[in-house]
């Protein structure tokens, strides 16, 4: 075993369910917006829509994962991309929470009483105008997804200790449609064949570095 490997290991005993929430308490900051690369500035001006995702953590032979779905290609933004389960708050949505509860609900089924919820990353402005809230929360493995064929083409997980290691990601240019300039963006290698990138492997990169694994 290597020593990254060893070291990865030995990290993956201290993430307990309380180690994580402190965690993301201590990193919490209402208000401040991580991770944008340019593209707050860029949109200062405009309007941005109020989202949140949920990114959801599963105990899987034994380490955590991130449960992610793959889009497909009849909804409206990020079609057939890898993404938490989450989109845009609704008039009866009073927190970020609720939003993503109710998001992952519609989208694959899980149902919100299965969901302990551990707290939030900072929010995250999109290229495609978006502010979204990521919430953290823990769910049963295996589970019965439903999934919202519209929305969702397949739910898959990825171990945190893979998405830690720098050989499995790169950093590279991108130009958005309708953006006058590109912006750097993290890909992730293909993992079970899908590939994580953009905004959520920036929000999967952010829930890293506050768990110090990154």
């Amino acid at each position: 075993m290597s020593l990254l490997r060893q070291r990865g290991a030995r990290r993956e005993l201290t993430l307990t369910e309380d180690y994580i929430t402190l965690r993301l308490r201590k990193a919490y900051q209402p208000g401040l917006v991580a991770s944008t690369n340019g593209y707050a500035a860029l949109l200062e001006n405009e309007t941005l829509l109020c989202a949140a995702v949920l990114m959801p953590l599963a105990w899987r032979e034994d380490v955590w994962h991130l449960v992610l779905t793959r889009r497909t290609n009849d909804v409206e933004h990020h079609k057939g991309q890898v993404s938490f389960p989450g989109g845009g708050c609704d008039a009866q949505d009073t927190t970020p929470e609720q939003t993503a509860l109710r998001e992952a609900y519609e989208e694959i089924g899980l149902e919100p009483g299965d969901v302990r919820l551990l707290g939030r990353l900072n929010e995250m402005v999109t290229i495609t105008r978006f502010r979204v809230i990521p919430v953290i929360g823990i769910i049963p493995w295996p589970y019965d997804f439903r999934l919202s064929t519209v929305e969702v083409e397949r739910v898959f997980s990825i171990p945190l200790t893979w998405l830690a290691q720098p050989v499995n990601w790169e950093e590279h240019n991108f130009m958005a449609d309708g953006a006058p300039r590109s912006f750097p963006v993290i890909s992730y290698h293909p993992y079970d064949g899908e590939i994580l990138w953009g905004a959520s492997a920036r929000m999967t990169q952010d829930f890293l570095k506050v768990l110090d694994l990154l």
